[in-house]
Parts: structure tokens; C-alpha cells; sequence
């Protein structure tokens, strides 16, 4: 911890409008700052304050990922939103304030990304991500709420633009909300339909089970797995469901078409809780061209809304 912390010191005093050589970091910030377990997947490298609310983060998207694998040899597009995250949990604990132990209750992540900027290099892909933190409420000095708006690039050229929410609980208020809820998720269930028709190569990746209903879903992610379930948690973390909108949005394709994600704009209304079905489901929305899709998510828990996504991309032939 000693470490990060004189990192972040020669970071902040580095100076200049964008990361310089100086600023480019060779270790992850703490792993614990970014509420993940393991370093690999901690994908910021370090952080400037360039004013009272603004910061410059650098960040480094590795050339292969056992899960963030997108097509066509570049990287997934969800890792814009992974990576976003990770900017909001940072920027939280270690620059306004919010104590290691709090908790986070996500309101909407929002994203657009430019595919001819994902492309996969021969090293992997350093980033440089400027994050606006104006939208600030406090209660006294703690901070209760905040979002951030945000801007990735990479070799200075925008690769993708965004907005986060999220409300801060004390470890207190987490408890008075969440009361007493199931610990564990149920193992995966098995999928009656190949990978493929979700846009993912093996079968622990799929978080979809079908139902009798076309464009429906039950939510059936496996919880052992490795990059999903990384930190133990008490209901099913917003990047699930975010998976699970991308690939509800797949399922609606022929089998000959694949779906390429280049947005996603999302709104989170409550916990998905463990041990009761979760039901995602996907409704084209109107006007599409031929080689676009833009579809409306919604997932629901008994009877009520979990969250909502509209998921827009490109489509292409097999």
C-alpha cells in the first residue's frame, strides 16, 4: 500500500494536460480500490488530480483475456464499461473520500465506443481516461452519491465516451437495506442452446438460460466463475447483468449473424438477489437499418424491475 501511495504522489505532482512517460505506471493501483480479487483483473494503472474535480487515469487492457475476448481480433467492448467501473470505485476511495468497506449502489452506466479503436496491437493497449467528478452530493463531508462523466483514448485518439451513478452506503445503511437475503447463488444450470447463440465460445461464459417465451431469459450465470464472480458478494454484480444484455440481444439473431456492441446506456432500479429468478428480456426497438440493432433490455424479479438497457451495435454474417 506504501507503494501505490507514493505512486499516486509522483503521479500528482507529474503535471502536464495528458500522462507522460512519467505518469505511466507498471503496476495496477490496489486491487482492493476496485473492488476486485484478482490483479489481473484490475485494469488501471495510476492517477493524476488535475483539479478539484477533474482526474487523468491511465489504465492497460491486456492483448488476451480468459472472458473480455471480443471478435475479430479486438477487445470486447464491455471492457469500456469494466473499466469505467473501475474508474468510479477508485476515484471513490482514494481521492473523494469514501472509506474501503463502504458499499455502492449502481443508478446507471452509460457508454459509447468506436470498434476501429479496439482493435488488438502487437503489445498490449495502454489507455489514458479523463473523468469529470463536478456531480458531487455530500452529506456534511460524506460523500452519499456521485457521477462522473468520462472519456477513454488510446494513443490519443477517443475510443469511447461515458457517464457513471452510484450511491455510497456505510457498511451500516448496507445492512438496514439489504437485511437478510441468500449468501450463495444456485450452480449453473446447464444451456439447452450452444454458446454461439449468446456471441460466446464456452459454455461457462453463457449467464442465459432459454424459457417458453421467445425473447425471454432466466438469468444463469455460473457462480464459480472466475472474472464474473471475482469478489464474494451477497446478489448478482452489475457486470452480470450487463453480460446478460448483451447477450439476450444476441439471442434474438439468426443463427447466421453476429452482433458487434459499440453502446449501451443502462439504468439499475434495484438488487438482483440470489436464489430467485431473475427474467431478462429483449425487445427490438423500431427505425434499424439493415446492419444495425438497437434492442430494449429490461430484467425483472419478482415482478419488479431489476434494471434496463438499451443495447445498440452493428450486425454482420457469420
Amino acid at each position: 500500500m506504501a507503494s501505490g501511495a507514493a505512486a499516486q504522489d509522483a503521479d500528482r505532482s507529474a503535471g502536464g494536460e495528458h500522462a507522460s512517460a512519467a505518469f505511466h505506471r507498471t503496476t495496477t493501483v490496489p486491487s482492493e480500490y476496485v473492488h476486485r480479487s484478482s490483479m489481473a483483473e484490475v485494469f488501471l494503472t495510476g492517477c493524476r488530480r488535475t483539479s478539484d474535480t477533474r482526474f487523468t487515469l491511465t489504465g492497460q487492457w491486456p492483448r488476451a483475456h480468459s472472458f473480455f475476448n471480443g471478435p475479430d481480433g479486438r477487445h470486447d467492448p464491455l471492457l469500456t464499461a469494466e473499466t469505467m467501473k473501475q474508474v468510479a470505485l477508485y476515484l471513490a476511495h482514494a481521492e473523494l473520500g469514501v472509506p474501503l468497506g463502504h458499499r455502492f449502489m449502481p443508478c446507471d452506466l452509460s457508454f459509447t465506443v468506436d470498434p476501429d479503436e479496439l482493435a488488438i496491437g502487437a503489445a498490449p493497449s495502454d489507455l489514458v481516461i479523463e473523468a469529470d467528478g463536478a456531480d458531487l452530493m455530500r452529506k456534511g463531508s460524506r460523500l452519499v452519491e456521485f457521477g462522473l462523466d468520462l472519456t477513454v483514448r488510446r494513443e490519443g485518439r477517443v475510443l469511447a465516451t461515458g457517464t457513471v451513478r452510484f450511491v455510497c452506503l456505510s457498511p451500516g445503511a448496507y445492512h438496514r437495506l439489504r437485511g437478510t437475503t441468500p449468501a450463495t447463488l444456485p450452480a449453473q444450470r446447464p444451456s439447452e442452446m450452444p454458446p454461439s447463440a449468446f456471441g460466446r465460445g464456452l459454455p461457462r461464459d453463457v449467464v442465459l438460460a432459454s424459457s417458453d417465451h421467445p425473447g425471454r431469459w432466466r438469468l444463469n450465470p455460473d457462480p464459480d466463475h472466475p472474472v464474473l464472480f471475482d469478489i464474494g458478494d451477497d446478489h448478482i454484480p452489475s457486470m452480470v447483468l450487463l453480460e446478460a444484455a448483451r447477450q439476450a440481444t444476441c439471442g434474438l439473431l439468426a443463427a447466421d449473424r453476429a452482433f458487434t456492441l459499440t453502446g449501451m446506456s443502462t439504468e439499475f432500479h434495484s438488487y438482483a438477489e440470489f436464489g430467485r429468478p431473475c427474467w431478462i428480456e429483449a425487445a427490438p426497438l423500431l427505425a434499424q437499418e439493415a446492419d444495425t440493432m438497437s434492442v430494449l433490455i429490461t430484467g425483472s424479479q419478482d415482478g419488479r424491475r431489476v434494471f434496463g438497457s438499451q443495447v445498440s451495435g452493428t450486425v454482420t454474417r457469420r
